[in-house]
């Protein structure tokens, strides 16, 4: 039923965490735990996290196994990276489309003890130190303050795990409601996914052109949606397009019966994937 999101540094014990989660819960409830992880999907770190379209590729495999996991009864952990913020966000809707709760595990170990603690794994285990450096610069750390990285447990090298608040945050805590975005509903119409690209397209559209005649601090009206998008900063096409793609899928996924809302859940979905 519920999911875990464990997230970190390289070689920061995020395996020894979820090890650790998933025999106190066999232990301490009736629920069948599943790990998910990069070796449960045979993931070549160094190969992978070289190439930005293999580690896409890895994150929607990892999202799928999820999802595939995730049930009524059961608890899923996601013992991976999951450093990037706009992914744990995907993660986070999944959860909502499941009517499940979630949390969220940070080991928090620093550069140097994670550097000390990749050299002792195996020789084909380790990250190289190329690819480990750049994970580190490119790790998003989660907020607290953010709702899919709520609730937080951060966790140092030498604490125990919190099994009990974890336990109380997955089995008795309230899931989250879902929204129209997050609803999978009926397609009713046959030119769904042509008004999906059109209407996307446009939004993207309409922000380029915004930001031609805007200052940071300024606000972007989209046609056909309540709320607008904050211009904290420059916006690039490639970003935009990405997400753009990104909301395409998952909306492919939980179509909805009214293109008319559309406009409103992508702006809601870039609202919170470009905080």
């Amino acid at each position: 039923m519920p999911l875990v999101i464990i997230c970190g540094l390289p070689a920061s014990g995020k395996t020894r965490r979820s090890t650790e989660l998933k025999e106190y819960l066999d232990l301490n409830t009736q629920r069948k735990v599943h790990i998910v992880s990069d070796h449960t999907i045979g993931v070549k770190r160094n190969e992978v996290y070289s190439d930005s379209k293999q580690e896409k590729d890895v994150r929607g495999t990892l999202k799928s196994a999820v999802q595939r996991f995730l049930s009524k009864d059961d608890v899923v952990i996601l013992d991976s990276l999951n450093y990037i913020k706009g992914f744990r966000y995907e993660l986070y809707c999944v959860t909502k489309a499941s009517h499940t709760p979630h949390c969220l595990i940070l080991c928090d170990t620093n550069k140097e003890v994670a550097t000390d603690w990749n050299l002792t794994r195996a020789e084909n285990e380790q990250y190289s130190k190329d690819i480990f450096d750049a994970l580190v610069m490119r790790f998003e750390e989660p907020k607290s303050s953010s709702r899919w990285d709520s609730p937080l447990f951060v966790i140092q090298k030498d604490d125990t795990l919190p099994f009990e608040q974890i336990s109380d945050a997955l089995f008795h805590r309230k899931p989250p409601t879902p929204n129209q975005s997050t609803q999978a509903q009926p397609l009713s119409s046959t030119n769904f996914l042509y008004e999906l690209d059109r209407i996307t397209q446009e939004i993207v559209n309409v922000i380029m052109e915004g930001q031609k005649v805007s200052v940071p601090g300024d606000q972007v009206l989209i046609p056909g949606a309540k709320d607008k998008i904050a211009l904290s900063r420059t916006l690039t096409l490639a970003e935009l397009q990405r997400h753009r793609r990104q909301f395409i899928i998952y909306t492919k996924m939980h179509p909805v019966d009214d293109v008319s809302k559309l406009a409103n859940m992508f702006v809601q979905y870039l609202i919170n994937t470009l905080r």
